[in-house]
């Protein structure tokens, strides 16, 4: 088994996910997700798990700008204003998935995941998590150490994580 393949089942976070869908069917919700920098790797964690489409309508891979816009609203003119990788876009990705889903609970992630990419004020692992639960938003910006798939790792498990405390 390669690197690669260990890499992709450890970004699965099958404790993570369960907890989420737990939480989710207690309360009879569905959830989406709005990806950018993990493309689609929440969405997948989630949806390993059998029985997810009781919890899981949708994911939304939003990478370019242009698609941030056509599929969840985000407005072109938030984006030029703060940066694809900001509070405000993450927080509009959250909402937009939430009224385009028609769900309750969203989580969004919009980051630098390297190896290029980053500035002085966006470095390489900067991360900024959006979520959405019952149209009340949060966010939150990280900084993860490391190369691009430790980036990317780390994403998917902090998203979840806290989407679990905020469901709980």
């Amino acid at each position: 088994m390669t690197n690669e393949l260990l890499l992709n089942q450890e970004l699965i976070a099958p404790d993570l996910s369960g907890r989420v869908a737990d939480l989710l069917l207690q309360k009879g919700w569905m959830m989406a997700t709005a990806e950018s920098c993990t493309g689609g790797l929440i969405a997948a964690a989630c949806t390993d798990l059998a029985g997810s489409s009781a919890w899981f309508d949708r994911g939304f891979i939003t990478y370019s700008n242009a698609a941030k816009t056509a599929q969840l609203g985000v407005d072109a003119t938030l984006i030029a204003q703060h940066g694809a990788v900001s509070q405000p876009v993450a927080e509009a990705m959250a909402r937009g998935a939430c009224a385009q889903a028609g769900v309750p609970a969203a989580l969004a992630v919009t980051g630098v995941a390297g190896p290029t990419g980053g500035s002085a004020d966006k470095p390489v692992g900067t991360v900024w998590f959006g979520w959405c639960v019952q149209g009340q938003v949060h966010s939150e910006r990280m900084q993860f150490p490391g190369d691009r798939a430790a980036v990317r790792h780390a994403t998917v498990r902090h998203a979840l994580a806290r989407f679990a405390e905020l469901l709980g």
